[in-house]
């Protein structure tokens, strides 16, 4: 038995129980391999959770059981008494290393022989079955301290019977739903971890405080990356050169859609830096569920959902004035006119769903070598920060509570229905209004900056209704 740097656990049980999923929950590593198919899991793997490089536990994946009547024979008539069995199971791996009939049992053994805790998983979806207690015996043979956890893989529910037969054999037992935990249950576990030890409980209360922190800290660093993005977008324009033989219209229509994309792979980027915080670095969003957050910022669905309703932008004034009215503003040598064309062709019916017939600003301005320059840009709609806003508040939410034993595509579920902007209580929509309406002119200073991250802070700490 060696003493371990930091509290280790080795994750067990029958094969296809939930064992890669509640590793890979407790790492926050989507790395982890999780598969149906029973036997995925062949080696130990060792699955560190760090902060600031600091390693604060260990998860260890191991095999599944495949023979242990086999095993449990084995230590029977190899341990004299009791006190003996510990020695009796290091015995068994020493001697079986090398057969691959016990390559699993040797497998899961090892972390156990070499001071690890122990954490029996079974399916509480399933009924409770004798062929587990060989298993169960086996694991008490090692005198690691242990603890049992009922994962929820389907629809069943045997938890009950699951409990009275576990009690016998291990010192805790809890439910975990490792696929659906959200970080309070995983600090609730945590803690759990450290009553099988008194040795473990310093660390593990360590890692649980590092672990709070660490989830506040990531809030602000995607309110910051929130903001940024805010920024970016809502002053973004795009600039053309206009000869004489230009088609004015086919121009304003090619820098439409580059703005359009660019302001596009902006959110995406940031949306890709928010799961990076969260350490999902392999988060799936290429998928058909995934169609309002991964289809163009730029429909009327995505305003109609995300942004405010046309009552709250009334009431809440975002923006006002801002937009740029009915015609488009051509400054040509200190001449201001207006084109009838307008660039509705940008958005399509967009601007006018909005009470504008245009969507964004188009000016032409003299060059710096007497050519014209058209410019199309910064976007006025009055829902365009609402809906950026909203849709970052949204993506946060389903990044921040998803766990990483999850492998589906991230899935928007606000009804069509609803305008998610319109639940902002109206003190933090006022407050934000007042921010947007300054980021959208240019006029925010650091001080105004920190506000604004500080009220995204708030709006991401405050809860979505899907």
């Amino acid at each position: 038995m060696t003493a371990l740097s930091v509290p280790t656990f080795a994750v067990v049980g029958h094969p296809n129980k939930g064992k890669s999923s509640i590793v890979a929950t407790l790492a926050e590593d989507d790395r982890v391999a999780i598969s149906r198919t029973p036997g995925t899991t062949r080696k130990a793997r060792r699955h560190t959770f760090t902060l600031d490089g600091e390693a604060l536990y260990t998860l260890v994946d191991t095999p599944g059981f495949q023979r242990p009547g086999e095993v449990l024979d084995w230590l029977k008539q190899h341990a004299g008494s009791a006190s003996d069995r510990p020695e009796a199971v290091a015995a068994f791996v020493e001697r079986h290393r090398e057969d691959p009939r016990f390559a699993d049992e040797c497998e899961l053994l090892t972390p156990l022989i070499e001071g690890a805790g122990i954490l029996y998983v079974v399916d509480g979806a399933k009924p409770y079955g004798p062929e587990y207690e060989i298993e169960m015996e086996i694991l008490q043979w090692t005198g690691r301290p242990r603890m049992a956890l009922i994962n929820l893989i389907g629809a069943g529910d045997y938890q009950e019977e699951w409990r009275h037969a576990l009690g016998q054999y291990f010192s805790l037992v809890r439910v975990f739903d490792a696929m659906h935990a959200d970080f309070d249950k995983r600090i609730s576990l945590l803690r759990g971890f450290g009553e099988l030890d008194q040795a473990w409980q310093g660390k593990l209360e360590a890692a649980v405080s590092g672990l709070q922190s660490e989830r506040r800290s990531r809030v602000t660093r995607s309110a910051r990356e929130i903001a940024g993005c805010l920024s970016d977008n809502l002053t973004r324009v795009e600039r053309g050169t206009l000869k004489d033989s230009d088609d004015v219209d086919q121009l304003k229509e090619k820098l439409g859609q580059k703005l359009r994309k660019k302001i596009s792979e902006r959110e995406q980027a940031s949306f890709k830096r928010v799961e990076r915080i969260y350490r999902h670095e392999h988060l799936d969003r290429d998928t058909p569920v995934t169609e309002i957050i991964e289809s163009d910022l730029f429909t009327r669905a995505n305003w109609e959902v995300f942004g405010l309703s046309q009552g709250q932008l009334a009431i809440t004034g975002a923006i006002s004035g801002a937009a740029a009215g009915s015609g488009v503003d051509l400054v040509l040598g200190g001449t201001s006119l207006l084109m009838g064309a307008g660039v509705g062709a940008l958005l399509g019916g967009l601007g006018a769903w909005f009470g504008t017939g245009e969507l964004a600003r188009v000016k032409v301005l003299g060059g710096t070598l007497g050519d014209r320059v058209l410019q199309v840009g910064p976007i006025r709609a009055q829902n365009f920060p609402w809906v950026l806003l909203g849709r970052a508040w949204l993506h946060h939410h389903l990044v921040a509570e998803r766990n990483h034993a999850r492998r589906e595509a991230v899935v928007m579920t606000v009804g069509a229905d609803n305008n998610l902007m319109d639940v902002v209580p109206d003190a933090l929509r006022k407050q934000l209004a007042i921010s947007l309406r300054r980021l959208s002119r240019g006029e925010v200073d650091g001080t105004n900056y920190e506000q604004l991250i500080g009220q995204i802070e708030a709006l991401l700490n405050s809860a979505v209704t899907e």
